[in-house]
């Protein structure tokens, strides 16, 4: 059997694994990307009010305003896609995306290498996916 490591140490390669992921092309553009849009007035300004509206909005539910409720969701609703239209949300929205997309990939290679290392360390079928040999099905027809 190999070496035997701690939480700890699978810690520390997390963190280095983090590091590394940060400095990639995704999480760059990402950053520079947010950071354009903490910079963008109109962005911000949109975004201000929509949150105005949206404690607002919480207010006139809490009270059972259902018409004025009504008119302020829609008024948030086209400031939202005030905001959606800017080509610099679009750009930081489909970064948000790649970095997303960047993290599940590491998710989902760490899950299938562990599950894979698991099935062979226990001499079992990658192919069915099966940690131990079955002795009632082998997989082939016999007579």
């Amino acid at each position: 059997m190999g070496a035997t490591y701690t939480r700890e140490d699978i810690r520390a390669k997390a963190r280095e694994l983090a590091k590394m992921m940060v400095e990639t092309e995704e999480v760059d553009f990402f950053k520079r990307a947010e950071k354009q849009i903490n910079e963008h007035l109109r962005v911000q300004e949109l975004i201000a009010q929509i949150k105005k509206l949206q404690k607002e909005a919480v207010n006139l539910q809490h009270y059972g305003k259902t018409e004025a409720l009504k008119e302020v969701e829609t008024k948030i609703n086209a400031l939202l896609e005030e905001v959606d239209s800017i080509p610099l949300v679009q750009e930081f929205k489909s970064s948000q995306v790649e970095v997303n997309e960047l993290l599940q990939m590491v998710s989902n290679t760490i899950s299938k290498t562990v599950t894979d290392e698991i099935i062979t360390s226990m001499g079992g079928d990658l192919l069915k996916g099966t940690t131990t040999k079955n002795p009632y099905f082998d997989g082939g027809c016999q007579q």
